[in-house]
């Protein structure tokens, strides 16, 4: 490839020299201006390995030229020459202090101006190779990284439902907590990057299910105060599964394990966690978490009609839940909607269908609390 290099120089009698003089070896395409302005809009679209540029012109002198070039998108390390004839002391200092790299006669014929030349030319190659394999580099690294994420994501999903599939034989109690969480993360204005990271670990909040013997877990009927207590040791029990872990995404699903089940009136358990003290990821994962719940079939219950849990939602919201995660939730209520219909087979909403009371179990012995305790 060509060293690609911009000339610039209000004479065209000396753009000619230049042109001559630095294409004679067949290693350089030289681009031509006499206008300094035009030459910097043509240095905005195309990429140059080297830059003569005269310092006495009208409009803008060689100096300024230089401060503007240098400031260029990937312009920082292009070699510049500043082609003039008053090479004073002030003039070279105030040029390599604007971004020069080097200085050229301007007296045609000269050998100095030649060597220097040649010296510029093998200089800028040598820096367009060096910025082609940076930039080689940092995609071999970019891609790396991007396969790194991909398997971390992959590893973090198929946990979660293997934990899942103890209590449920779909997998898809994941799937829509995580894509709720999204929906609520994203309305909560929360960074993309939290977003994302939120629907990642979201999968995890129930990891701790693990160590819950399956008698308990799988129980049809109502559970003893003591099996409630065991039931809610899995919040604990993941946080420590998940905790001290070097990636970023484990240690959000900590906080997410730990904090689901603590309550905006600080009501909740393990730690009793109150508002701004429950992190933001284990109060918006809250609300995803008990909606599904709530209107999905469970070994112990029927699924409670959608409008049926968007009011315990809204009833609880201040209480339960972080109020604005639920305002998030509800003002997507179409995506919801969509989300829930997608992943299940049946049809939530029934005209003929009467809506339970809010405060009753669709099972003996199982309270809305009961189940979203759990």
């Amino acid at each position: 490839m060509l060293t690609q290099a911009l000339l610039v120089d209000d004479s065209r009698s000396v753009l000619n020299y230049l042109k001559r003089h630095i294409e004679a070896e067949g290693l350089v395409e030289a681009t031509a201006f006499l206008d300094p302005v035009e030459a910097l809009a043509c240095a905005r679209e195309r990429v140059f390995d080297l830059v003569l540029v005269d310092y006495e012109m009208p409009h803008m002198d060689g100096i300024s030229f230089i401060r503007v070039f240098r400031c260029l998108p990937g312009c920082a390390d292009v070699p510049i020459a500043m082609v003039t004839s008053q090479q004073t002391d002030d003039v070279k200092m105030e040029a390599l202090q604007a971004g020069a790299t080097d200085f050229l006669p301007k007296q045609s014929q000269s050998l100095e101006m030649t060597v220097r030349l040649r010296n510029l030319i093998q200089l800028g190659a040598a820096v367009r190779k060096l910025n082609d394999r940076a930039a080689h580099l940092a995609s071999e690294v970019a891609a790396a990284t991007r396969k790194l994420g991909e398997r971390e994501e992959e590893i973090i999903l198929r946990l979660a439902l293997a934990v899942e599939y103890r209590d449920n034989d779909t997998g898809e109690h994941t799937l829509r907590v995580a894509r709720y969480s999204r929906v609520i993360a994203e309305q909560l204005g929360l960074p993309a990057r939290l977003c994302r990271d939120i629907y990642l670990a979201a999968p995890l909040h129930d990891v701790g299910k693990v160590a819950i013997p399956d008698n308990i877990l799988l129980k049809p009927g109502r559970l003893t105060d003591d099996e409630m207590a065991v039931i809610r040791t899995h919040a604990t029990i993941g946080e420590r599964i998940l905790a001290n872990s070097g990636c970023e995404l484990i240690q959000l699903g900590a906080q997410i394990a730990a904090g689901h089940h603590e309550r905006w009136d600080g009501a909740g358990y393990p730690n009793g966690l109150k508002a701004d003290e429950i992190p933001v990821a284990a109060r918006v994962v809250a609300v995803a978490d008990v909606f599904d719940a709530l209107t999905t079939r469970r070994p112990y219950k029927e699924p409670m009609p959608i409008e049926v849990a968007r009011s315990y939602l809204v009833e609880n919201k201040g209480r339960q839940f972080d109020p604005a995660c639920v305002e998030a939730f509800l003002s997507r209520w179409d995506e919801v909607v969509g989300i829930a219909a997608g992943e299940r087979a049946t049809p939530f909403q029934r005209a003929e269908a009467p809506l339970a009371p809010i405060r009753e179990s669709p099972v003996e012995g199982r309270s809305p609390e009961a189940v979203t305790a759990s």
